[in-house]
């Protein structure tokens, strides 16, 4: 009988604490700053965080995959929350959502990962990062407007327009805001250099933890010195955790679903989506994450499937928001040291501490500083090099990803997906019905060969190729390479024997006849 329940283990207890501690210091800042991006409550980041280290770990297929909030899911949140109406309602497409994914655990769907083309994922991906861009503009500069989830896909106009009138541009941004963000990035960029890399103690203080730590300590000295450009919670420029230092407090911060709505077909759309994006995420994590292993461990993705589930059941009756394993967080965990599952443990652990015994700390981080760190996260995921990388690949890779990319930015990412996907299913019909059937010429014989099974998808092929054989000439139809041979096939080799005999063609088929089954 399968264990579904996998305790962590203290046999490497001495590398998983600080790889803990380390995934903790990543963790804080993104659960902020996705549920952000997400506009949601910053609240139910965290929570997701938690419950990603607490609770999705007994279950992972994994022993060093961190789960939580992801950024390929705040698009989604923070469209959803516009369509069903509530927060409550999108709380229970996460728990719907997490069914599901237990279903498929269940069920072993954990191959669904392999059936989205690569490059449908990347221009999701890329699309995602573009909008998580778009959306943090506003409170990276300070800019009192915001952008709606309708009006994304055209807020680069609004923002070239503003920069175009200088005085308007001048007036409409935070100075605050905009040097807290221009010192955040610069953090950033300097902990990515590879000289910084190269050092073995910037892997135990992360650049997201030191913008941080920065901006929250500029700011101060900005309300000190200059309290024009200071940012205060009163014009909802930090962050605002509620106080949670009591059980009582804690309870009566928590949001429940609406359970009401469970039979709204938005509501069920939504999870579906959910489902979808979150499990693809996950199985991908993983695999990326086996590859990094030092132990060369290999994941159960099935098992992984019902741990996210059971995460974002947990997650969406909290508050939560939607959780999956994240690649960024179980990098930094293995770069870390972490050897087994008690590292996410310990960094769910500290998240759940740092929210009751330092709340006053971390609501004086600017939101400036976490719209930077998401600036990154936007940027890495749609960056240019993944564009050139696309380039290389040719138009079968570069097309699915662009038609990805743009429909996911002017619609929204499950009929981006869909239309990625069939351009996908374009290209390899395209490449499968060229390469199925050769003309090859002996002596006075042309010899059509099927080289692999021929479906309906060869037929215009097939025609094309036999109406261009010329008069008089003897033709060998091979089907030895075919196990399968479809009926269309048949019926267009049907009508060819009429216009062969009226053309004075001489037709002979070798082993093409009685495949229209394949045999056992």
């Amino acid at each position: 009988m399968p264990t579904f329940v996998r305790l962590p283990s203290l046999r490497a207890i001495g590398s998983d604490l600080p790889a803990g501690l380390v995934v903790y210091l990543v963790a804080l800042p993104l659960c902020l700053g996705i549920a952000l991006a997400s506009d949601a409550p910053l609240f139910s980041g965290v929570i997701a965080g938690i419950v990603g280290g607490m609770v999705v770990t007994l279950f992972s297929g994994s022993e060093l995959s961190v789960s939580g909030p992801a950024a390929g899911l705040a698009i989604l949140v923070a469209s959803s929350v516009s369509v069903l109406g509530s927060f409550e309602t999108l709380l229970l497409a996460v728990v719907l959502a997490g069914l599901m994914q237990v279903g498929l655990g269940f069920l072993r769907a954990g191959a669904i990962g392999d059936w989205i083309p690569h490059s449908v994922i990347k221009g999701m991906l890329a699309a995602i990062g573009f909008v998580i861009v778009i959306k943090q503009l506003p409170h990276a500069l300070g800019f009192e407007a915001s952008f709606t989830d309708a009006e994304v896909s055209l807020a680069l106009l609004g923002w070239l327009r503003t920069l175009i009138h200088p005085l308007e541009a001048f007036s409409a941004f935070h100075p605050g805001a905009m040097a807290i963000t221009a010192l955040s990035l610069a953090v950033l960029i300097v902990w990515d250099l590879p000289v910084m890399r190269r050092q073995s103690w910037t892997r135990l203080i992360p650049g997201a933890l030191v913008a941080v730590v920065l901006s929250a300590l500029v700011n101060q000295v900005f309300q000190a010195i200059t309290p024009a450009m200071y940012l205060s919670a009163r014009n909802d420029r930090l962050v605002e955790l509620p106080d949670v230092s009591s059980w009582s407090s804690l309870v009566a911060q928590l949001r429940f679903p609406e359970w009401s709505a469970i039979l709204r077909r938005d509501v069920w759309i939504t999870a579906l989506t959910m489902m979808a994006i979150a499990s693809v995420e996950s199985l991908l994590s993983i695999e990326a994450v086996d590859r990094m292993d030092p132990e060369r461990r290999i994941s159960d993705p099935n098992a992984e499937l019902r741990a996210q589930g059971i995460g974002n059941i947990v997650s969406g009756l909290l508050g939560g928001l939607p959780i999956t394993s994240v690649i960024v967080r179980s990098s930094a965990n293995v770069y870390g040291g972490g050897r087994t599952r008690l590292a996410s443990m310990v960094h769910g652990l500290l998240l759940l501490l740092s929210i009751v015994l330092i709340p006053s700390y971390l609501n004086a981080i600017p939101l400036a500083c976490l719209a930077s760190i998401l600036l990154v996260v936007g940027y890495r995921l749609s960056s240019i090099t993944i564009i050139r990388s696309m380039l290389r690949e040719g138009p079968a890779q570069l097309i699915p990803f662009a038609v990805t990319l743009f429909t996911v930015v002017f619609t929204d990412i499950i009929t981006g997906v869909a239309a990625g996907v069939g351009s996908s299913l374009f290209w390899i019909i395209r490449a499968h019905h060229r390469e199925g059937i050769t003309v090859t010429e002996l002596d006075d014989e042309l010899r059509i060969r099927f080289n692999k099974d021929i479906s309906f998808v060869h037929k215009s092929e097939l025609r094309r190729i036999l109406r261009a054989l010329p008069a008089g000439r003897n033709v060998v139809i091979d089907g030895t390479a075919a196990g399968y041979i479809d009926h269309d096939v048949y019926e267009t080799l049907a009508d060819f024997d009429e216009t062969a005999r009226h053309a004075g063609i001489a037709v002979t088929y070798t082993n093409v006849h009685g495949k229209q089954k394949h045999e056992d």
